[in-house]
């Protein structure tokens, strides 16, 4: 969590509050929330709050939730049963507990959650937390507010910007939500249930977010959306731009040196963006891009409306613009209906890409999706065989990849004090943990790394001299299979 604020000078409390309030945000699952709670707490800023690490003691507590994995509700309320008896103890005391659920959750399940949970003060969904001040008042009446409505009014637009202090105690990397929505409608997702159709800001508006977190120490900006990729916004000049184009803009704000973005579809890597992988060196050479399956058949059922061939030809592509770019993906097995061949054909997919990282799942049906009424609904051990499998060899493709780094030099963005005294760590283009022996004063810097061992979860180098051994541009990452054979 963000360090409190504790001496830093308030607007006006609003009236009926008396005083300083603390606040825990609990975020649950994609980066998005984790940007969304960060927003929740720069617009209870001028309301008096400020956050807290814990729930014990705090005044309000909110929930962000994620609806994406199976039985996310019940953990919801899992966690509420615990806060409630948390609140209870603090009224004995002589205090109060505010409780909201907020995110994807409080979108999909609205007012349900106050009749399951009566300990819940307000239900605010994620396109509605810029109304948090006066849905937390409305909650000290007689009845709790539920807002899930898709405003008119651009949320983003009513945030507040962020106090520069909270800026810097955040870190020199920052999230900056561009897209939201999705129009896809995979038949395995709840997105474009509980976050709306595809909508963009304007890039004007991403453009003074970021100045301002540059500004405040940021050097690090990822670009954030369900389907970033699919990225819209209206542009100073009247037009609709890309994500290409709006990341050559946002590549002239200086002084931040490293762009990223995620989520991405295979379907909306258009020309502009691929050439901005080659044309920027701010955009770094790491690409997340899901692909689920590596079965036709499955990938058709799931409603992803491309094929494997066409996804192995867009990395090719990628790889050709960018020869020293590196992929991440998402899997899902046993999807309805998936079959041992079927499996058998993500596996070959994985081989032929050689993925750095990956992010893997058994397959568990959403309620109001197309796939939670599908038949042939695959073994939960079956499942569990496959998705093992799956990762012992995304694994094995990881392993590789950090141990080709060794004795290379890689730039490295410094963000926060390592495990041990005297040790710093950041990460890689590659979105690699580094840790490395050096002065806390490089904290917020980006400097170059020869990368001397690896361990289980990170690298370890050492701050290359003034004659460094040859940095990863050009570098062809891509792990041989003889290199899996010898792990």
């Amino acid at each position: 969590m963000i360090p409190d604020e504790t001496k830093t000078e308030r607007p006006a409390l609003p009236q009926g509050d008396t005083g300083t309030k603390t606040v825990f945000i609990k975020s649950y699952g994609c980066q998005m929330n984790v940007y969304d709670s960060q927003r929740m707490a720069d617009t209870l800023a001028p309301a008096g709050y400020v956050e807290t690490s814990s729930p014990e003691g705090a005044d309000l507590v909110i929930l962000n939730t994620c609806h994406i994995r199976e039985k996310a509700a019940e953990k919801v309320y899992s966690e509420i049963g615990r806060l409630r008896v948390a609140r209870d103890e603090r009224r004995r005391a002589g205090g109060d507990m505010q409780i909201a659920v907020a995110g994807c959750v409080a979108q999909a399940e609205g007012a349900e959650i106050l009749r399951r949970a009566p300990a819940v003060d307000l239900v605010v969904g994620p396109q509605t937390y810029h109304r948090l001040p006066d849905l937390i008042a409305k909650a000290r009446g007689a009845k709790k507010p539920v807002d899930t409505d898709f405003p008119v009014e651009d949320k983003f637009q009513v945030l507040p910007a962020p106090r520069r202090e909270k800026t810097l105690a955040r870190g020199p990397s920052a999230f900056v939500t561009v897209q939201e929505g999705c129009d896809k409608f995979c038949t395995f997702c709840v997105v474009p249930y509980t976050r709306g159709a595809e909508t963009s800001r304007p890039v004007a508006s991403i453009v003074a977010e970021v100045e301002r977190l540059a500004e405040a120490g940021v050097r690090e900006i990822s670009l954030l959306g369900q389907n970033v990729n699919a990225y819209h916004g209206e542009g100073p000049d009247g037009r609709i731009w890309t994500l290409g184009e709006l990341l050559h803009r946002l590549a002239r704000i200086e002084p931040v040196t490293r762009l990223r973005y995620t989520t991405s579809h295979p379907r909306d890597m258009d020309d502009s963006l691929i050439e901005a992988h080659r044309d920027l060196p701010a955009l770094m050479p790491y690409l997340h891009l899901p692909v689920q399956s590596g079965s036709d058949r499955i990938l058709d059922v799931m409603n992803r409306k491309h094929t494997s061939a066409e996804y192995l030809r867009l990395i090719e592509t990628i790889r050709h613009a960018r020869p020293d770019m590196a992929f991440s993906s998402d899997f899902i097995v046993g999807f309805p209906g998936e079959t041992d061949a079927d499996f058998e054909a993500t596996l070959r997919l994985i081989e032929d890409v050689s993925y750095v990282s990956a992010y893997s799942f058994k397959y568990s049906p959403r309620p109001g999706t197309p796939g939670a009424g599908m038949a042939d609904q695959v073994d939960e051990a079956v499942k569990a065989e496959r998705l093992a499998r799956l990762q012992a060899l995304t694994e094995g493709q990881q392993k590789a990849f950090n141990q080709a780094s060794i004795a290379r030099t890689m730039d490295v963005l410094f963000d926060r004090k390592g495990k041990h005294p005297g040790q710093i760590a950041g990460r890689s283009p590659y979105l690699q943990a580094v840790q490395v022996d050096a002065d806390e004063s490089l904290i917020g810097t980006v400097a170059p790394v020869e990368i001397t061992t690896t361990g289980a979860w990170s690298l370890h180098g050492i701050l290359a001299g003034s004659s460094p051994k040859p940095r990863l541009t050009g570098w062809n990452p891509i792990p041989t299979r003889e290199s899996l054979l010898e792990l």
